[in-house]
């Protein structure tokens, strides 16, 4: 692992890239999410386009983790690789991720643990570089969190199951996950409400091999999370879900987002 810092691929596009109006416009999403922060959850699933259009529906996952602030956790960050073709699970080389609101440092320690298991997990930069379903997600990290690390983990071509499996045997308590996955993409927002509750309701009951197959970006890391949760008696709880034309699309073509928290079973 090298010494690089991640610099940022879609500030100033996907969110602004003045750290106080970037401070100033998640915390104001965060205020309007409506949703219980009381405990936090053992996950969340949140969407990662540009901040006009998903940034709404992100909060109410990101608000959940507000009890955290301070705790310094370790987050394992999934999520889709949509520019760079490869197979496997990458970790790319990097020590820090860096945003309009300072530097996120990588748990280069839990990353070594990642890629000790060997396949499907590989530490090939490029698929990161350009790559914005991670970066999206870190200034709400960093705003309802404070200091944490993270492990990014960018999906290729890869059984989840496979994934899942040998992620049960590195994460530690304590540890959050956060997947990052838009749902179906440009259909007439009818339509896109319907392929999103079907795909919602395979997801809510942990059904990894059925998510696996539906119209989600983030499918292979959804899917993996839900073999996890399966394993662990985590239970999916659907906190938000709308589309682009309820905030900022046209709703001829749009795209589908939710947010969702994952909790253990309490006796």
């Amino acid at each position: 692992m090298n010494d690089a810092i991640r610099k940022p691929a879609v500030a100033g596009t996907f969110y602004p890239d003045d750290p106080t109006l970037l401070r100033e416009m998640v915390e104001r999403m965060l205020n309007a999410a409506k949703v219980s922060s009381e405990l936090p959850p053992k996950a969340v699933v949140a969407p990662h386009a540009g901040y006009i259009y998903s940034g709404p529906f992100a909060a109410y996952a990101f608000k959940t983790l507000l009890p955290l602030f301070g705790a310094e956790p370790t987050v394992f960050l999934l999520g889709p690789a949509h520019f760079v073709a490869f197979n496997g699970v990458s970790t790319g080389r990097f020590t820090a991720w860096e945003t309009p609101l300072g530097i996120v440092p990588v748990a280069v320690d839990r990353v070594r643990e990642v890629l000790n298991l060997g396949y499907p997990f590989t530490d090939v930069s490029e698929p990161l570089i350009p790559e914005h379903s991670l970066e999206v997600e870190l200034p709400f990290l960093q705003v309802v969190l404070g200091s944490f690390r993270i492990v990014p983990l960018a999906f290729g071509i890869v059984n989840p199951i496979g994934v899942a499996q040998k992620l049960l045997g590195v994460l530690r308590e304590g540890d959050i996950i956060v997947v990052s996955t838009d749902l179906s993409h440009y259909y007439p927002d009818p339509v896109a409400r319907k392929l999103d509750a079907e795909t919602l309701k395979i997801a809510l009951r942990n059904d990894a091999e059925a998510l696996m197959e539906r119209e989600a970006c983030g499918r292979y890391a959804w899917a993996t999370l839900a073999a996890i949760a399966r394993e662990m008696g985590w239970t999916p709880t659907l906190l938000a879900y709308g589309t682009s034309a309820d905030t900022a699309g046209d709703p001829d073509s749009v795209v589908g987002y939710a947010a969702l928290r994952y909790d253990a079973l309490t006796l």
